[in-house]
C-alpha cells in the first residue's frame, strides 16, 4: 500500500468511522482536540485500523499517536513489516530449494 493510499483509506475510516467531515482530516490534525475523538474513539480506531487495512497495531504504538499523520506513519510502518515478513519468507523458501543445473 502506498503512502497516498494509506492516507485515502485512513481518511474514509475517520469519516465513516466517527463522522468527521473532509475538511477536517489534516496531517496535522490532533486526534483529540481537533477531531474530537476520546480514548473509546482511540480504541474503535485500533479495531477499524486492523479490520479495514489488514494491519496488527500494538496498543502501546498508539499510545504515542498524537495527530493524524501519525495514524499515517504508523499504517505505512505496519504495512512495511508485514510486507517485509512475507518477502523474508518467500527469500528463506527460495534460498533452501537448490539451484537448477542449466547443463
Amino acid at each position: 500500500m502506498t503512502h497516498p493510499e494509506i492516507i485515502v483509506k485512513v481518511n474514509q475510516l475517520m469519516q465513516k468511522g466517527f463522522e468527521i467531515p473532509a475538511e477536517k482530516l489534516i496531517p496535522t490534525a490532533m486526534l483529540f482536540d481537533d477531531l474530537g475523538l476520546d480514548s473509546l474513539d482511540a480504541v474503535d480506531m485500533l479495531v477499524h485500523l486492523e479490520e479495514n487495512l489488514g494491519v496488527k497495531v500494538d496498543a502501546e504504538k498508539l499510545t504515542t499517536v498524537r495527530t493524524l499523520q501519525d495514524v499515517y506513519n504508523l499504517v505505512e510502518g505496519l504495512s512495511l513489516e508485514s510486507g517485509l515478513t512475507s518477502r523474508q519468507t518467500s527469500t528463506d523458501s527460495a534460498s533452501s530449494t537448490p539451484p537448477a543445473n542449466h547443463n
